[in-house]
Parts: structure tokens; sequence; C-alpha cells
């Protein structure tokens, strides 16, 4: 993809960040989600379909608590999240009613998107509500949720709606103009990164965890982000939110923000899945001869092929497949617990039955429920 393939992109996933929304704490920045809203107006009446991904809801609940700093609770952060949430989508709903435009509420979290039967459902609620002209608003379920507080943050979120609802373009709204080859708060020579492709492997180099006190995420989540989307043919733009007319102005086709494109087409919906979920119950080193068989055939994955095992998986959870340096290979579903997969490594298929007592599959992992890395 480029800037004209950015322009030609009709379903957009659009992520607003906490410093953004809030105003770098100080409670919802009105202002800037008028402006932004009336954006997404003149992007909708392009013909475009928009899912919005909203950070704020804890920002927005510490401020209105009070509170000055970021608490280190979980309970705490739930309380900040229920606070905070109502006004969020409450300016939200009043911005968009401007232009008598309705709004939904969709909260989220990996445990969603990780199983199939809910991400179909919540895919199906998506894509319906951008028939009606709805646009969906979408935050982690950070209220009830502990395991998503600790664990994500609204870039990556946002990347699994992108794979979810099979958008063509995810845009990110930050605080920083783009991606940059140095830390512009640092280096005044800082020049920022235009264009790569998202997998290129020196842009791992140019990034870093953020050190906000609102937000989860830096520029390395923004990054992952950016890797997970193209795992389905999505594109990412990382932009500077306060820049006038940054949503038109991206989809436009203008030079604008860094642009982290995908190198991959689109994959399969059920392998798109596989790709895009996060929580991973275990991983299984593969020796060469087995990950020569993943990559270069296209085969599943045999016991035989599996020289460590670890995690505590079950039947039908993710797994990792790595190289003898840890690197990902593969990942995809288990046929067989980790409990069995100790027993199993390193055999025949044809000897599961002398082991277990018992041979549901041939595959550890059937290359229908596998994804290249």
């Amino acid at each position: 993809m480029n800037r004209t393939a950015v322009k030609n992109a009709k379903r957009l996933v659009i992520k607003i960040g906490s410093a953004l929304l809030t105003n770098d704490g100080a409670g919802v920045d009105r202002i800037a989600v008028d402006d932004w809203v009336s954006q997404i107006v003149g992007l909708l009446r392009e013909g475009k379909e928009v899912v919005l991904v909203s950070s704020g809801a804890i920002a927005e609940g510490i401020a209105r608590l009070g509170w000055t700093t970021r608490p280190d609770s979980i309970h705490d952060l739930q309380a900040a999240a229920a606070v905070g949430q109502m006004g969020l989508i409450q300016c939200y709903e009043t911005s968009f009613l401007r232009f008598d435009r309705h709004t939904a509420q969709i909260l989220l979290d990996h445990d969603d998107l990780a199983s199939r039967q809910r991400y179909l459902n919540a895919r199906g609620v998506l894509k319906k509500l951008m028939l009606l002209g709805v646009v969906p608003i979408v935050n982690e379920n950070d209220t009830v949720v502990t395991d998503e507080i600790r664990f994500g943050d609204n870039d990556n979120l946002a990347a699994l709606v992108a794979n979810l609802i099979d958008a063509d373009l995810l845009l990110i709204l930050t605080d920083k103009d783009g991606l940059y080859n140095a830390n512009p708060d640092q280096d005044p020579l800082a020049e920022l990164v235009t264009e790569k492709q998202a997998n290129d492997e020196t842009l791992d180099g140019l990034v870093s965890e953020s050190s906000g006190t609102l937000g989860r995420g830096g520029m390395v989540t923004k990054l992952q982000a950016a890797r997970i989307a193209a795992s389905s043919g999505c594109s990412t733009v990382i932009a500077g939110g306060r820049n006038e007319s940054v949503l038109l102005d991206v989809c436009a086709g203008k030079n604008i923000g860094t642009l982290l494109t995908a190198n991959e087409k689109p994959i399969a919906a059920r392998k798109q899945w596989l790709a895009g979920q996060l929580q991973l119950k275990g991983r299984l080193v593969l020796d060469a001869g087995a990950i020569k068989v993943l990559v270069k055939q296209g085969s599943s994955l045999l016991p035989v092929g599996i020289s460590e095992v670890s995690g505590a998986f079950g039947r039908g959870d993710l797994v990792s497949c790595v190289d003898d340096r840890g690197n990902e290979i593969a990942r995809g579903l288990a046929n067989y617990s980790a409990e069995e997969a100790m027993k199993i490594r390193g055999q025949s298929s044809d000897s599961i039955i002398d082991i277990l007592g018992y041979r549901d599959h041939d595959e550890m992992i059937h290359r229908d429920n596998l994804v290249l890395s």
C-alpha cells in the first residue's frame, strides 16, 4: 500500500489515545473530540466506513475522581474505568448527534477475540452497525477484566479490531507526528520515518516504551499493532492527532505521519483470527525438519518434530511454535494438552496410541488451525 492506496481505503479503524483525548489528564477534551468527530463525519459522507477505538476511560475517571496520578491497584483502575466510561461515551454521543449520527458502545477484551464464537459475534455486530451508518466506539472492558488492564492496550486492541472487520487501514492518532529515527524529545535532528514495511526489522531499534502516566502504550505497542494489522493485509498510519484536519488529510493521501505497509496479502478468516490472538497458552520448540515442512510445504505439525514443550495448555488452546533460538515460526491450536505433548514429543504419529492409550489426531496442530508468523 502507498499513499494512493491509503486514499482509496474504504474501511477504517481509527484509534485515539488517552493523552490526546484527555488533554494530558485534564478530563475529556471536548473541543478536540468535536474536531475529530467532524472529520469522521466527513469521511462517512465520502462513503468510508469507520470504527473508532477510543482510549480515555481510565484517564477520564482519574480526572473525575480528582486523583493526581494513575493508581496501581486493580480495583482503583476498575473504579476509574467505570466512572470515566460514562463521561467518555456521553461526550462522543453528544458530538456525533450534532450531525444526526448514532453511535454504539462496544466493550471488548482479548478473551472476546480469543473465543471463536465470540469473535464471530463481535465481527457480525460491528459489520451490521457500519451497514446501518452507526459509528461503533470500541474500548477495552477495563471495568471487570483484570487481565486486560495488566496485559493489553488500545493500540493492540485496535489492530485486532482491524483484523476482525477486514479493515483496509488502521489509523493511530498519537501525541507525536509519527515514528522518528531518533527520540524527537531528546534529539532536535530526529527525522520522521514517512514509510516502511511494518515487518521491517530496522524499526525495532527506533521505538521505546511510553513514559506517560495515563496511557499504557508507546511506539513499541504502535509498531506491534501495525504488525498485527499487517497479518491481515491492513496497513497502518501513525500520525499526530493534534494536527489540523489530520484524519481528512491522511485519508486524502497526503504525506502525513508514518505509513507502515502490509507486505502480505489478506489471509483466510480463520487463520486471520489465529494470527491476531495475543494470549498464548504455551510454546513448542521445533526441530529444523519440522520448521522446513511447515514453512516450505504448508504441512501440519506432527509430534515427531517437537523437541520441547512448555506452558499449561489444553486441547484447543493457542500455542506458539518456535525454533531453538525462540524465534516464532507459527502459532496454532493444539490437538493435545501440554501433558500429552510432553509424552509424545519427538515420537511418530503411529506411536501415539501406544504412549497415550488413544489417538484422537495424527497431528499436534493441523495445518487448517496453524498460521505462519
